[in-house]
């Protein structure tokens, strides 16, 4: 069976083929996942097989069961008496050779995402392949119970939906998880592959959560990278408040790291932040900060590690060490517990009770996983620990995380940052989508930035704001490479944030800022990237309905 016919075969009733049409959405072409052909169950290490009966799949007394719930295939999970690692479905999908595939990340992108041949990698979240013809979309819809990801195989399509709790599999007890929901669509003659990503992207998060009016303005972080204070920071709101155009939308000045309380001195040690509610001796107090940043003429914002401990905290708070989170001087408060999560939306609360319109927030997913998404190759953590409550999957508890810092923030924009990209979506109006870029390295900011934007740019106002991080406006990067970046941010519809030394700032500079500033305060087109087929670090855009070549190299 060819695949450009499945669709029609599969609505005559042939089971196990990906796409069918129920009769609900034959009218408008919707393709809707059919229930799989295959199931497997994790128990530790080990995959078993369910066998069908009446529609539910089973291993002993799990239980895994699909309903039809409108576009979607709703994915319902028991495990009464066993811990559940995972659930693998699979259906038939015939690869052609030639065909390209494009994935998605965990949390940040690292500058490697790009259409590739197939290869049987692991993408999280979504999946498109392109045959040359059309493109066939496979995704789960945001803010699911349980992580997912997919693979293209020899043997067909196939969906792990990772149930762990922490590094060993979730103690559903009684109840049923609602562990995803299923959703594909397929290319439109009339749509380029930018377009159907776009439209898949909105079918995968129906009610994304957007700020008013674009966001733009200015972070410290890329020349100062935390060695801040509270006059810096206004000299700094000083110096741009100016270049920013005269309308209601007023730009941001974004505290970074530095601010907060650092740990008493230990014997060659510098100390670490560990309270982020209380500022250091160079801040004194947030809510004149707040105050001075709003008289300056730009909105507050400010970040913070919502899962550091103090350094005094009891060990019965933390999370276990585990690879990647064993630094004694940085423990990490498990996010299960109810004292830590009032800690986390106390932090919140008072931020706006300081006055920041905006906090944006960082570590989360490190901080809980002991990995950063480049590294999360076979599994997001390591095996063998567990959160306090073990009833939970590890999406479930950065759900509820989530939640209560959606919950504290109020009317506050939130920025997540080192963020489960699908859990977020819905919940902040913003997602730093990329890995930082820099102000000392053009390199990495050519990396990181570029192929961020280009390829997660088609999630832009479908799961949140994408933020593809700062231009780091030093003298260590050349304004020929900084202007082209900064120029792509402003024009593409995205928020734009600048880093500004004071010390590489001149006229040209200021006047080029100011010409950005304007454009990225006002609402535009998505930009579009042209050559992202063939390019992982796209250099042909259409912006404004006009085309623009950069130079990278």
């Amino acid at each position: 069976m060819r695949r450009r016919n499945f669709i029609q075969v599969a609505a005559a009733g042939t089971a196990g083929l990906l796409f069918s049409r129920i009769t609900s959405l034959a009218a408008a072409g919707i393709p809707v996942a059919n229930v799989p052909e295959k199931v497997w169950v994790k128990l530790g290490d080990q995959w078993y097989p369910a066998s069908a009966s009446n529609g539910v799949y089973a291993y002993k007394d799990i239980h895994v069961r699909f309903k039809q719930a409108g576009d979607a295939l709703s994915v319902y999970i028991t495990s009464p008496s066993v811990q559940l690692n995972a659930v693998k479905l699979q259906w038939e999908f015939e690869m052609p050779p030639i065909a390209k595939i494009l994935g998605d990340k965990w949390e940040r992108s690292y500058g490697d995402l790009g259409w590739q041949l197939n290869d049987s990698f692991v993408s999280p979240w979504y999946m498109l392949v392109n045959d040359g013809q059309e493109i066939s979309c496979f995704g789960v819809k945001t803010g699911c119970s349980a992580l997912c990801s997919w693979m293209a195989t020899g043997k067909g399509i196939e969906l792990v939906l990772d149930t762990n709790s922490g590094g060993v599999g979730v103690l559903l007890g009684t109840r049923e998880l609602y562990a995803a929901d299923i959703v594909t669509t397929k290319s439109t003659p009339a749509e380029t592959p930018f377009s159907t990503l776009q439209r898949f992207c909105k079918m995968m998060c129906p009610n994304p959560r957007l700020p008013k009016q674009p966001v733009y303005g200015i972070n410290d972080w890329y020349f100062a990278y935390g060695n801040n204070s509270a006059d810096l920071i206004k000299k700094i709101t000083g110096l741009m408040t100016d270049l920013a155009p005269d309308t209601g939308n007023r730009p941001f000045s974004v505290i970074d790291a530095g601010w907060a309380t650092y740990s008493p001195l230990l014997p060659g040690d510098g100390g670490f932040m560990d309270d982020f509610s209380k500022p250091n001796d160079k801040f004194k107090d947030m809510a004149v900060m707040a105050g001075d940043i709003k008289k300056l003429g730009m909105r507050p914002g400010l970040w913070t590690r919502p899962l550091c401990a103090r350094h005094d905290d009891k060990p019965s708070l933390l999370l276990p060490k585990i690879p990647g989170r064993d630094d004694p001087k940085e423990p990490i408060l498990d996010p299960t517990i109810v004292e830590n999560l009032e800690r986390v939306k106390h932090n919140i609360a008072l931020y706006k009770q300081w006055g920041y319109d905006l906090v944006k927030h960082d570590y989360t997913t490190y901080d809980i996983t002991g990995k950063w998404g480049m590294h999360m190759t076979d599994t997001v953590t390591s095996p063998g620990w567990s959160f306090n409550d073990k009833t939970k999957t590890t999406a479930e508890v950065i759900n509820d995380l989530y939640q209560a810092i959606r919950g504290a923030a109020g009317d506050m924009y939130i920025i997540g940052c080192n963020t489960m990209s699908h859990l977020s979506a819905g919940v902040f109006e913003l997602n730093r989508i990329g890995d930082d870029t820099s102000g000392k390295e053009w390199d990495r900011t050519r990396k990181m930035g570029v192929n961020t934007l280009g390829f997660r740019i088609p999630q832009h106002n479908a799961f949140y704001a994408t933020d593809a991080d700062c231009v780091g406006l030093t003298n260590d990067i050349p304004w020929a490479k900084n202007k082209q970046w900064m120029q792509l941010v402003a024009e593409s519809g995205t928020p734009l944030f600048i880093s500004p030394d004071p010390a590489a700032l001149d006229d040209e500079k200021k006047a080029f800022i100011k010409e950005c500033f304007a454009k990225a305060a006002k609402v535009q087109p998505t930009g579009e990237p042209l050559d992202w087929m063939n390019n992982q670090q796209p250099q042909k855009w259409k912006l404004n309905g006009r085309e623009v070549e950069f130079n990278w190299e």
